[in-house]
């Protein structure tokens, strides 16, 4: 009977571990995962917040919010919940959403002041505001804030010295590596290094290892990554491993734009195309804007924007506006130039039906030298920004004053 009651007890225990491990492939490790759309966030006290940034050495992120605000609505609904921004923000931060109006955010005001909605905190498990931000903010800029708090902290050289005296502790070389990728630094010798002396790159510490370790797509620890992906994805969740991928394939792309290299630009283009075919695309066109801008290739930069505008982001008029204004700025005396920011700006008019995007096109007809549409556009501007606000309307009629006197 107590045979019967060992085997059983082994039984259960093999069962948890299997059902524990399948939670894990769904959710990942951060709680967020496959299933998850967008940022997990933490929902104990500010103090536990604290103590689990400190074990996990992270970035506090706090969106300091109220329930009345508009902007604070759209963020929660349309930002927190993009997967890209969760991936990254779960993987890096924890993370935390307070009503500054009641409760733990009337104690969090009380050291961290708050005048305006939202306000974006990052603050260090030592409770030092690393950064703080006002006012909604998109995805991707969303995204940047959260890679340039990071970079604000640097927490390799309390690893560094150790490291330098002879240390080869696997745990203090994973948390080196992973404090100079923060920093923003080199840590691709010393995971290699390490690397070099494993038998087995399997193990879980090993494979977390690499992911943490894989910055780039041009080199021999990314070849690791994807050789190893299923596994590592077990570990830490498919949206992280594509997570990964993209942004060591960007940091290729910068170092594509650094050196002036087209083959490291093919590069990453290539190995977005076979491990994350689904952002391959809207990838290679953007990598190529940037290249092309950065190397004065004008004329394949144009080719790159036009098919960005019109396969990628027609739907998008923030994006289409963005878009049209950096080309007029680039190549304000080139006619075609001049024409394709002309197109995607009256597109942004069209989907985006804001003041904003016509004010926009109106500017680029001004410079263009079509004084008649500009003016008709710019009107159409006015009509809209009167419904918004005085501000809105005073900066559109300052535009039709300039049109008249041009």
């Amino acid at each position: 009977m107590k045979k019967l009651h060992h085997h059983h007890r082994t039984f259960t225990a093999v069962l948890f571990f299997i059902l524990f491990s399948l939670t894990s492939v769904f959710w990942g490790s951060t709680g967020g995962g496959a299933f998850a759309q967008g940022i997990d966030f933490f929902h104990g006290t500010w103090e536990e917040a604290l103590e689990l940034a400190r074990q996990q050495e992270k970035i506090i992120f706090v969106d300091a919010y109220a329930v009345w605000c508009g902007p604070c609505k759209r963020m929660a609904k349309t930002v927190f919940t993009d997967p890209e921004v969760g991936a990254f923000y779960n993987e890096h931060f924890i993370n935390m959403k307070l009503d500054m109006e009641q409760g733990e955010g009337l104690k969090f005001r009380q050291k961290y002041p708050v005048s305006a909605f939202p306000t974006l905190f990052y603050i260090d498990y030592t409770g030092e505001v690393v950064q703080q931000v006002k006012g909604f903010q998109k995805s991707d800029a969303f995204i940047a804030l959260g890679e340039k708090a990071l970079s604000k902290v640097d927490r390799s050289k309390q690893y560094a010295e150790a490291y330098e005296k002879g240390n080869r502790d696997p745990e203090l070389i994973y948390k080196y590596v992973k404090a100079l990728n923060q920093a923003g630094k080199p840590s691709l010798k010393i995971a290699n290094d390490y690397l070099r002396t494993q038998t087995d790159l399997t193990t879980p510490f090993n494979l977390r290892f690499i992911y943490e370790a894989t910055t780039e797509a041009d080199s021999r620890i990314f070849d690791l990554f994807v050789q190893y992906r299923d596994r590592i994805a077990f570990l830490v969740g498919g949206d992280e491993v594509n997570e990964r991928i993209y942004e060591a394939c960007t940091h290729t792309v910068e170092k594509a734009i650094s050196f002036r290299t087209e083959e490291l630009l093919k590069e990453a283009k290539t190995k977005m195309k076979k491990y994350y075919p689904q952002k391959a695309k809207a990838f290679g066109l953007k990598a190529d804007m940037d290249f092309y801008k950065a190397t004065g290739d004008q004329k394949r930069y144009l080719k790159a924007s036009k098919k960005y505008a019109k396969h990628i982001i027609w739907e998008n008029a923030a994006a289409l506006d963005a878009l049209a204004k950096t080309i007029a700025v680039y190549l304000p005396h080139d006619v075609k130039a001049m024409k394709l920011a002309l197109k995607i700006s009256a597109r942004s008019a069209e989907v985006g039906e804001s003041y904003m995007y016509y004010y926009t096109y109106a500017n680029l007809l001004l410079q263009a030298g079509l004084k008649d549409k500009a003016l008709e556009t710019a009107q159409q501007a006015l009509k809209m920004a009167e419904e918004i606000s005085p501000n809105a309307k005073a900066m559109v009629e300052a535009l039709i004053r300039k049109i008249h006197n041009s």
